[in-house]
Order: C-alpha cells, then structure tokens, then sequence
C-alpha cells in the first residue's frame, strides 16, 4: 500500500485525521523514508554516479592503465579502495546517507578483481596477452581466483556494513563464477553454448532459492533479496529462453513456467518475476501467430476473447481481493504468509 499526500488530504476531509496530524505524519513519513532507494531525482544522481565510478575500474578500463604493471595496478586498486572505506564510514556517520554509502562500498568490492589482477601480473602468474578488461567480455577458468576473492571482499563488506546494495557484485560475480567454473570443469566441448544455458538456468534457479532464503530470513525494511532475484531471474529466464525445442509441448511448458513466474512474482510482490514471465507468455503467443495459427482468421478473435477474459478475472479479483487473498495465505506456511503479509502491507 503507498500512502501519499493526496490520500491523507482525502483522510483529512472525511474527518480520520486532522490537518495538522496530517502535516506532521507526512513530515515524519518523509523523514523516515529520506534515505530509502527509490526512484527519486536524488538517488538517480546517487546511482549515475555511482555506476560510472564503479564502471571506470572495471568495465570500462583500457588498455592503457596495464603500462602501471603488476604492482602499479595493486597499489592503485589499494589506494581507491581504502577512499571508498573512509567514504563509506564518513557518510554512514553523516546520517541518512545509507545510499551513498552502499554505493561506496560496493565500489570497493568492485576493485577486487583489479588488485588479484595486479598481484598476479606482479607475481608471473597470469599468462601474455591476456589483460584484466577481458574479466568482463570473455569466459576463462582463470578468472575464477578474481571471482572468489570478490566474493570473500563483498562477504566481509556485507558483515561489517549491512547494506543492501553491497548484494549486487556478490550476485553477479556468482553468474561470473558459474561461467568459468563451467569452462574448468567440462573445457569448450561441441555443445559448449548449449552448456552455457543450461548452467545459467540451474545458476539462476540456485540464485533465486537464494533471494527466497534471504527474504525469509529478512525482518527489517533493508531489502537484501532485491539482487539476488534481479540477476537470478535474468539468469534463469534467459538460459530457459534460449534453449531450443522443437516440440510443442515443449514450447507449452515454457509458457506454463512463464506463468508460473507470474504467479510467484504476485506472490512474493517481486516485479521483475512478472515481467520476465509476461515477456516469455507474449512471446509463446507470437509463436502460435506465427507458426501453428498463422493463416487462421479466429487466432485473433479467440486472443482477445481471452484478454477480455482476464480483465473480468481482474474486476473479479479486485472487487473479493481480500476474502480471496485471506483464504489463499490460510493455506501458506507461517513464514511464507508473514513474508507475503509483509510485501503486501
């Protein structure tokens, strides 16, 4: 439920609150939600210039920074990553300041993969021609000691911080992990892209029975599962739509896990669920235009009798929502309903 200003002045007219207990709960409620991310013009700045900082040492460095060498690199990634500690404690101790703080300290665990880097070029560790702005472009084992040193940094970051922002770098250096895990493991066999979905698929899966975990777990308004499912999600949903079939039922199963995640996504209020699952049902619709229904004339008039279907479903879901959803929680765990009740509220 949002509660903004235009329904506590309609609170106000049917006599509920009086004006000035709705001036001041809303001077409290913007107090109170000052420093919570949201798309506002202040936190865009925030994250704009977060991503660039964080972009210029890893995804867009070029080639021209390797003349520093092994330990010029190392001494670098250092240097910037003891800033963005000190700027981390100074704008947690500044008060209402938790967004510039995630952001600094992410950037910090974002400098790992640049300071192993550096040490092993440094050490005679990392073979020729190989350079560090490739961790984000190419599938190599070799990455793999980067990729748990990020996790060990962001582990630590995360335990000594608590913001949720520092989630993000542990989510998508797991997708990263899982990648160059897969090359260790199997090389690049004939069907290596094949492989490659696959593993995103069950990685995606494994990401987001991790969200599922970390929100259960979660009693405070710190969204720390808010990563997991982005990156799980996408992982999942693009190694699942990019598997080839050639059998309907194959494709009708895609559809029913589509509307599954559109179910889960009501459910645990996550959107991103929704939308992936939205996209995958659109798209098994035009597959049927295109391909088993594409010279019918009653694929269109059935479609739409269909949508006009689900708007009465709507009608019907908004006008008995409580009594049904009351009755559907009934049947949930205790921690499942609680976490439900939670997002709904």
């Amino acid at each position: 439920m949002n509660l903004n200003r235009e329904i506590l002045q309609a609170a106000t007219k049917e006599g509920i609150v009086s004006e000035d207990q709705a001036d001041r709960l809303w001077a409290f409620l913007g107090v109170h939600h000052k420093d919570t991310p949201s798309f506002r013009f202040t936190h865009i700045l925030y994250y704009l210039g977060g991503m660039i900082a964080i972009g210029a040492m890893s995804l867009f460095m070029n080639l021209g920074w390797e003349r520093f060498g092994g330990w010029g690199l190392l001494a670098i990634a250092l240097s910037y990553a003891v800033a963005g500690i000190a700027l981390t404690e100074h704008f947690l101790k500044a008060g209402n300041l938790n967004v510039p703080a995630g952001i600094s300290a992410t950037f910090v665990v974002v400098l790992t993969p640049l300071a192993v880097y550096g040490l092993q070029v440094a050490l005679g560790l990392w073979p020729e021609g190989q350079v560090f702005r490739e961790y984000h472009l190419k599938v190599d084992w070799r990455w793999m000691f980067m990729e748990l040193a990020t996790l060990a940094t962001g582990a630590i970051m995360l335990f000594r911080y608590r913001l949720p922002f520092l989630v993000m770098p542990i989510a998508v250096t797991i997708w990263y992990l899982s990648m160059d895990l897969t090359v260790f493991l199997f090389g690049r066999p004939a069907n290596y892209w094949e492989l490659k979905k696959l593993v995103s698929l069950w990685v995606g899966l494994f990401t987001c029975l991790i969200a599922f975990w970390v929100d259960m777990r979660s009693r405070g308004k710190k969204d720390f599962a808010f990563w997991f499912y982005l990156f799980g999600v996408m992982a999942f949903w693009g190694g699942l739509s990019l598997m080839n079939s050639d059998s309907e039922l194959s494709k009708f199963l895609y559809l029913c896990i589509n509307l599954t995640m559109i179910a889960v996504g009501a459910t645990l209020s996550r959107r991103v669920f929704a939308v992936c699952g939205g996209l995958g049902a659109a798209g098994y619709l035009g597959h049927l235009a295109r391909e088993v229904f594409k010279d019918s004339l009653l694929f269109p008039l059935v479609l739409t009798l269909i949508g006009l279907g689900v708007i009465c479903l709507g009608i019907v879901w908004q006008r008995h929502e409580e009594a049904i959803s009351r009755r559907l929680r009934s049947f949930l765990p205790g921690q499942l309903r609680e976490l439900v009740e939670r997002r709904q509220g």
